[in-house]
């Protein structure tokens, strides 16, 4: 999806420190490519124009073309599903892919029904931030819409 935010207006797209992130989220996730750690290891000072070049090449060496807005949408909802099941499977946090399906795929989607549970959830958490919520009880609920949103997933294509 940052691929394809590339492509927007100047004002649109990532900031050089996102690329990095989204580099060091990678890592973290155990994708290889031989300049992702090229990428991640970028000081402050060296992001500009060194992180879109490098994010790029990285992009070249997964064979991950930029999107066309056509295919973002379907993109979006690839990316919740893989986030939903990086949660169930415990290799993600809950609350933090809560957070990103909730920014990069319900939101940029139009909160779609099947989203809204774990949408309700980012609010919910979003609402409590004056206190300090049951976590391991928030991760539960996000692990369970997870679980659900995978269960319908795979009914619905199993019914196609």
């Amino acid at each position: 999806m940052a691929a394809a935010d590339l492509a927007r207006a100047p004002w649109q797209r990532p900031s050089d420190a996102y690329l990095v992130q989204l580099g060091l989220d990678a890592l973290m996730a155990d994708i290889e490519a031989p300049s992702l750690p090229l990428l991640v290891g970028l000081a402050p000072g060296e992001y500009y124009p060194q992180a879109r070049e490098l994010f790029n090449l990285v992009l070249e060496e997964l064979g991950l073309l930029p999107l066309a807005s056509d295919d973002l949408a379907k993109a979006r909802w690839a990316a919740a599903q893989w986030w939903a099941g990086q949660i169930v499977a415990c290799r993600l946090d809950p609350v933090h892919g809560a957070k990103l399906i909730f920014q990069e795929s319900a939101a940029e989607l139009d909160y779609p029904d099947a989203l809204q549970p774990i949408a309700d959830l980012v609010i919910e958490l979003h609402l409590q931030n004056d206190q300090l919520p049951d976590q391991q009880h928030i991760r539960e609920r996000v692990t369970s819409a997870a679980r659900d949103l995978l269960a319908a997933q795979a009914h619905q294509n199993h019914s196609l």
